[in-house]
């Protein structure tokens, strides 16, 4: 058996923000299953959210303006002890990370509204979701922006960005035509992969909706947008800033906008499948934490441009800085390059230089299916043969065969990248998911496993 090493860090953060996902954390999430791990837990039937809150920027008596919350919904009342304090801590951290670019507000006219995200880690691991729509309220003469954000330990942002464009919508009415919207939706359960809910909302002068809310039935493209990450790297950079997150080392992307940030970051996170990052992620680093890149262990974060001298002048190690506004690295450890198989290098180089070139590929499910294809094969060549290394005792248990598993790849570069990846984290938890079951569930990863297995043999009787 394997064990993974969680990664414990930034204790200061409120409350305990972002930290590494352990296996403890992987033990509770039954649903989890090879080839479909998720860093959220979750199960059939459960509520779509936890939390919506309103949070606006309120003036302190020194004059600077501080983020308060000043709706919540739900109100939960006669919580035990213990359920209160996570609750205050929870609540307590969200104005932070909805205004990450501090007091630097004057009141304003006019805003474009802005979507973005971010993740809170609480002590026992498991992970939280805030899904934010940052918008001008309706009124006269200036005024500040006010952020709606919605806690839900689920992961799916194109299904909540639906969710936040109704509530935007009913905002410009008024905040009581949010809340029968809000309610109805926390009574319906969240849906199976593929499935569709239909909530009932009315809204004056118009009424009764039909409001259609999908899941989409492919699970780790739930969380990604792959055209914001093509819009802003060249296809050679996006390899170089794979090959770090696959070793698991220290990234900070650099963007003017929250959107950009969370929506690349969410990206390079979904390269990863089967596997998930299991470090220290925060999409948008607030700005009085932006000592937190001087961090030892491994961290994907994201910093607004405007903060990029405070983050030059942190005394950071080794570390890939990422100019999302210029499509270029600021810092690099220099051996990106080199760290992929020269052969499957080159070819996913050229199925992301397909993908530029194909003015045919439009929709953004299209360009997901096309970009993630070229990864997980990327996963499939090179450790999609590891249930034939597991190996199972009388009770069911299974043990990874490590040693022969790494000298079963042909390839002298691929077994020496293969050797450098079971090390990761990511690796250990996905084996250890492995390890739980003898039956190998036919997730979408196990699948193309199969029919790069059944092409293989195909090709060995024809030869």
């Amino acid at each position: 058996m394997r064990s993974g090493q969680g990664s414990r860090v930034w204790q200061q953060l409120p409350p305990d923000v972002n930290r590494g996902a352990t296996s403890d954390e992987s033990k509770s999430e039954s649903a989890r299953r090879p080839g479909e791990r998720s860093p959220f837990c979750y199960s059939p039937g459960q509520f779509f959210f936890e939390y919506l809150v309103v949070v606006s920027l309120k003036k302190k008596l020194g004059g600077d303006y501080e983020p308060k919350i000043i709706y919540q919904f739900p109100k939960r009342e006669n919580l035990l002890r213990g359920q209160k304090e996570e609750e205050e801590r929870l609540l307590q951290a969200i104005p932070l990370f909805c205004f990450p670019d501090g007091n630097h507000w004057a009141p304003l006219t006019e805003y474009t509204s802005e979507t973005f995200s971010f993740v809170l880690t609480n002590v026992d691991g498991s992970r939280k979701i805030g899904y934010c729509r940052r918008l001008l309220p309706v009124g006269r003469g200036p005024r500040f922006p006010e952020v709606f954000c919605i806690i839900s330990c689920l992961g799916c942002f194109g299904l909540f960005s639906k969710i936040l464009d109704e509530v935007e919508k009913r905002r410009q009415i008024s905040m009581a035509v949010i809340y029968p919207f809000m309610q109805g939706l926390r009574e319906c359960p969240f849906p199976a992969p593929g499935k569709t809910v239909t909530i009932k909302s009315f809204i004056p002068d118009s009424g009764t909706e039909l409001i259609e809310l999908t899941r989409p039935l492919d699970s780790w493209l739930e969380h990604v947008e792959f055209q914001a990450l093509l819009q802003r790297l060249s296809p050679e950079n996006i390899l170089w800033l794979f090959a770090s997150a696959v070793l698991e080392r220290r990234i900070i992307f650099v963007a003017e906008e929250l959107s950009v940030l969370s929506q690349c970051i969410h990206a390079v996170a979904a390269l990863l499948y089967p596997f998930s990052w299991a470090h220290t992620y925060i999409p948008v680093v607030p700005e009085c934490l932006i000592d937190t890149v001087c961090c030892p262990t491994p961290f994907m974060v994201g910093v607004q441009k405007r903060c990029l001298e405070q983050v030059l002048d942190q005394p950071m190690e080794e570390v890939l800085l990422v100019d999302l506004c210029e499509g270029t690295f600021l810092r690099s450890v220099g051996d990106e390059g080199n760290i992929l198989p020269a052969k499957l290098h080159t070819e996913m180089l050229t199925s992301l230089k397909t993908h530029n070139s194909n003015n045919n590929i439009q929709t953004s499910e299209q360009v997901n299916t096309h970009v993630s294809e070229a990864f997980i094969q990327f996963f499939v060549r090179t450790v999609g043969h590891y249930t034939s290394y597991l190996k199972w005792n009388k009770s069911g248990q299974g043990s990874f065969q490590e040693k022969a598993f790494c000298k079963a790849v042909t390839s002298k570069s691929c077994r020496k990248f293969v050797k450098r990846f079971v090390r990761t984290q990511m690796f250990s938890l996905f084996i250890q998911e492995a390890e739980r079951s003898r039956i190998t569930q036919e997730g979408y990863f196990q699948r193309k496993v199969t029919e790069y297995q059944e092409q293989k043999k195909k090709q060995r009787r024809n030869s």
